[in-house]
C-alpha cells in the first residue's frame, strides 16, 4: 500500500476572535515579532494577534472601516488605510498611539510597500495610487481611471500593476516617471480583485469573480495566457515563489491550492473547506504559514485558520 502524498496545506491552529462582527479585509505582519495584523473592517477595529501562541494581543478600536495594512518593521509604525473617511492612519507598533493622520480623497484601501523607494504606497478613491514616506507624510501620487483594488510592484523594475475592475482593465504605472504607461483589457471574466505576481515567470496572477476564474497575463505582453477555474468570491489570493503553488481563497468557503507546472499551466491539488464569508487571509514565506480569516455568521463566531504550507 502506497503512503499518501503529504498535503500541501495542514491545519494547525485557530485564533479565535470572539466580539468581531462584520467584514474582515486585509492583513499585515510583523515577521520578527510573530505578531500578525488584520482589518476587521465591518467591526471598526484592527485586530493585533501573537502568531506563537495563537491568542489576540491587542484591539485598536474606533476606525473608519480598516481596510488595507501595513507593518514597517524598520520604524515600527503601523499603517491603516480606511475606507469610510478616506483616511491613512499611521500608529506606533509598540503602544499603537496614534502618531499621523494623512487624508485621501476617499476609500483608502490596498496599502503596499515600495522598497526601492522606502515608501508605502496607498490606493484610494476614484482612481489613484498615493505615496507616504516612512513617518507617514504625503509623497505624491498617480492618478488612474477608477478604483483601485489590488496592486503589485516589481522588484526588479520600476511597474506597478493595478487591478481596475470598474475599467475593466489592469492598468499599469511606471513608479520612477510616476505616470500610468498601459492599460490592458481583462475581458475573458470580470471583477477582477486579488492579485498576485510571478515575477520570474513574467506572470499577473489575477482573481476575478464573474465568472470564479483565475487568469494569467504576461506581464511582457498583456496578453492573457490561461484561464483557471477557482472558488468563487475571491479577495486574496497568494504565489508561493518557493514552492511554484497557488493559494486562492474565496467566500464560497474554500482555499484552492494549485501547484505551477509552467508560467501557464496549473494544476488543482486541494480544496480545503473553510466557511462561507472568507475570502481574505495572508500567506507568509517566512513563516510558511497561510492564515484565513473566518466572519462572525450565526453560530460561526469570528477566528483566523492557520495552515502550515507543506
Amino acid at each position: 500500500m502506497q503512503a499518501k502524498e503529504p498535503k500541501a496545506l495542514a491545519m494547525k491552529t485557530r485564533i479565535d476572535l470572539s466580539g468581531v462582527n462584520g467584514r474582515i479585509d486585509h492583513f499585515s505582519a510583523d515577521t520578527k515579532g510573530q505578531r500578525l495584523f488584520m482589518a476587521a473592517l465591518g467591526n471598526h477595529t484592527v485586530e493585533v494577534m501573537d502568531v506563537q501562541s495563537g491568542t489576540r494581543l491587542h484591539t485598536i478600536p474606533d476606525l473608519a472601516e480598516p481596510q488595507g495594512l501595513y507593518y514597517d518593521p524598520s520604524t515600527n509604525h503601523l499603517f491603516v488605510a480606511c475606507a469610510r473617511d478616506g483616511t491613512t492612519k499611521v500608529f506606533d507598533g509598540s503602544t499603537f498611539q496614534l502618531l499621523e493622520t494623512v487624508k485621501f480623497s476617499g476609500d483608502a484601501d490596498n496599502i503596499r510597500y515600495d522598497a526601492r523607494n522606502k515608501r508605502v504606497i496607498v490606493g484610494y478613491g476614484d482612481g489613484a495610487i498615493g505615496f507616504l514616506d516612512s513617518n507617514g507624510k504625503k509623497a505624491g501620487e498617480i492618478p488612474l481611471d477608477a478604483h483601485p483594488e489590488s496592486f503589485q510592484l516589481e522588484k526588479s523594475g520600476t511597474r506597478v500593476f493595478v487591478n481596475v475592475p470598474d475599467q475593466k482593465e489592469i492598468q499599469v504605472a511606471d513608479l520612477a516617471k510616476k505616470a500610468l504607461i498601459a492599460k490592458w483589457a481583462v475581458t475573458s471574466a470580470l471583477k477582477n480583485y486579488p492579485m498576485a505576481l510571478d515575477e520570474s515567470h513574467h506572470r499577473l496572477l489575477i482573481g476575478c469573480r464573474t465568472p470564479a476564474k483565475m487568469l494569467v497575463i504576461d506581464t511582457e505582453t498583456g496578453k492573457q495566457t490561461a484561464s483557471i477555474d477557482i472558488v468563487g468570491d475571491t479577495d486574496d489570493l497568494f504565489y508561493d515563489a518557493a514552492k511554484s503553488r497557488v493559494y486562492v481563497i474565496g467566500g464560497g468557503g474554500f482555499v484552492d491550492v494549485f501547484d505551477q507546472k509552467g508560467p501557464d499551466h496549473y494544476t488543482r491539488v486541494e480544496r480545503l473547506a473553510t466557511a462561507p464569508g472568507a475570502r481574505t487571509g495572508f500567506f507568509a514565506p517566512d513563516w510558511n504559514k497561510l492564515f484565513v480569516a473566518l466572519p462572525h455568521r450565526g453560530e460561526q463566531h469570528a477566528e483566523v485558520l492557520v495552515f502550515e504550507t507543506k
